[in-house]
């Protein structure tokens, strides 16, 4: 098995050489780095990260923990988190947890000597303890918290101009009885949908509207919330479903009711998933590039580990509208370029480097 002197000697460089080459050291030029490499993979040179990680105190390893690992959101955050961090020579480690405490802490513990730090979504604010506990332990960063914890920076999406540029698209059509699917309650990105669905129809912010319904960001609970909808009298113009999954399946069972979208009622929907496109008919969506939030989340963890801490910054990522033809095809309303796009920065801090 070859050794670190065996790779030295190959590439023509010293051990200390090597060394930095693989604890990711500036030191070291682009050109060097690519010797060393290559000599290492003739040589078939397997390091020793559990050593390697004694002697430096790093692992070169990012913990990831999300609250599911199978749908095309959450496939598209931990795409983003893995391709920023192997431009950074990190690996990442995966868990989910699922809507517990407890759990959350468990998995945070089970990695502790194992991860630099720890990319976390805990989507309710019943998780804010928890993370506050696993903060004094290694560098967190956030995604899409509905809560601040000391010293953790965070990555957000900007749900409620999002919902806002959804409903202000479906009145530009002249739809004013317009409808709501909602997320499950207490996540923050269904709140935030929800307030901002809630603002766009001027409705105040804590007053229960009669066209509100309730559901789970599943496509089963846009199935199910087919017949509630139907149970309106009269039919609403318009619906805004809270997530995408949602709308495809209330798409399907009004297509199965023999309703027609958007001739009879309009729907809408949230997070622009690539199944959006091909629904009949193709749904309106918000983009929530969720790539660009897990990027983003790695590029402030390094830029925050730099400077010895995750600080305070809150990153809000825009969102914007895809027009299709689920909302009224040829029937561009004024609204149907508006993106309200930003990109907010709510410390003292700079940008995602």
């Amino acid at each position: 098995m070859a050794t670190i002197r065996d790779v030295a000697r190959e590439a023509g460089v010293s051990t200390a050489t090597v060394s930095r080459v693989y604890n990711g050291s500036r030191l070291v030029t682009e050109t060097t780095t690519q010797i060393v490499l290559e000599a290492a993979a003739r040589l078939d040179y397997w390091p020793n990260n559990a050593a390697r990680s004694l002697s430096t105190n790093r692992t070169h390893v990012l913990g990831v923990v999300l609250p599911d690992l199978f749908d095309e959101f959450f496939s598209e955050i931990i795409r983003g988190i893995d391709h920023a961090a192997r431009a950074r020579r990190h690996q990442i480690i995966l868990s989910c947890f699922h809507d517990n405490a407890d759990e959350l802490i468990a998995t945070a513990r089970s990695m502790r000597g194992r991860i630099d730090g720890l990319i976390a979504m805990a989507p309710d604010a019943r998780s804010a303890q928890a993370i506050a506990e696993i903060s004094r332990h290694f560098p967190v960063i956030l995604l899409n918290p509905g809560f601040a914890v000391e010293n953790c920076g965070s990555v957000g999406i900007a749900n409620r101009e999002g919902a806002r540029s959804v409903v202000r698209h479906l009145r530009s059509f002249g739809h004013r009885r317009i409808a709501i699917l909602r997320g499950p309650v207490g996540n923050t990105d269904a709140e935030e949908r929800l307030r901002g669905y809630r603002e766009a129809i001027g409705a105040g912010e804590t007053q229960h509207q009669p066209l509100e319904l309730q559901g789970d960001f599943s496509k089963s609970s846009g199935v199910l919330a087919c017949d509630a909808l139907l149970r309106f009298d009269p039919l609403p113009d318009a619906v805004f479903a809270a997530n995408d999954y949602m709308a495809i399946g209330l798409l399907t069972a009004l297509l199965e009711k023999g309703i027609r979208v958007p001739e009879d009622i309009a729907v809408a929907g949230f997070d622009d998933i690539a199944l959006a496109r091909y629904t009949n008919p193709p749904l309106t969506t918000v983009t929530a590039d969720a790539y660009r939030l897990g990027a983003t989340a790695v590029r402030r963890w390094f830029s925050a580990s730099a400077d010895g801490g995750s600080g305070h910054q809150r990153d809000i990522l825009p969102t914007r509208l895809v027009v299709r033809e689920s909302c009224g095809a040829g029937r561009s309303g004024p609204d149907t370029t508006d993106t309200e796009t930003r990109h907010q920065h709510e410390s003292n801090a700079g940008g995602p480097s």
